[in-house]
């Protein structure tokens, strides 16, 4: 196994259901700070999966139609306090190339001071958007995968407790085999995009 250097810490909660309401309270803030401007806003990644356990981290992706309407949201995010970072930032997904604009997207962090909150912008109809959305409803729907998921995610802590990076590299092939098993689901029950709820 490879050797990695103590960063931050990796601490799981078992899933808590207060993160609906903290989503909602921030999806309401993100409206009226940006307006028409973003297509949707969904709350993404583990806290959006009931029975999982999670960081205590809450993952929220806005769809823009385009990346020209990222940088007008430089402004308003900036305005309200959001740090949005200046580069783009890129998804991994093998089979795909690291730049590909499939996985492209921006992303901003909260503001100083206030909770943890991870922010992607992401360009409707890309790969990368719908994989956040069938991830989230795929393990919303399957027991089974959710609890195999959870139970990883709490060995890759155990085993990199003061290593984000470690419990990011042990994690990552697993996206990678639940998307398999997610796609078959989707065709089998007709998966579409859900509507937006904020």
């Amino acid at each position: 196994m490879e050797r990695f250097a103590k960063s931050r810490p990796v601490v799981l909660r078992p899933y808590q259901p207060a993160w609906a309401g903290e989503y909602a309270q921030l999806a309401r803030h993100l409206r009226a700070v940006l307006g028409p401007q973003v297509l949707r806003i969904d709350h993404i990644g583990s806290t959006a999966v009931p029975d999982l356990c999670a960081k205590d981290v809450i993952d929220v992706q806005l769809t823009v139609a385009d990346f020209s309407g990222v940088a007008g949201l430089a402004r308003p995010l900036g305005a309200a306090g959001f740090r949005l970072r200046e580069e783009w930032q890129y998804d991994e997904f093998h089979g795909l190339p690291a730049t590909s604009v499939e996985l492209r997207k921006g992303y901003a962090r909260e503001p100083a001071g206030q909770r943890r909150t991870h922010i992607h912008l992401r360009e409707a109809g890309r790969f990368n958007a719908r994989y956040a959305l069938l991830f989230r409803d795929y393990l919303r729907a399957s027991p089974r995968a959710r609890a195999e998921y959870g139970l990883l995610k709490q060995r890759a802590a155990h085993l990199f407790p003061d290593s984000i990076d470690g419990y990011l590299f042990l994690k990552e092939p697993v996206f990678h085999l639940i998307y398999e098993a997610a796609e078959l689901w989707a065709t089998a029950v007709a998966w579409q995009l859900p509507a937006a709820h904020e």
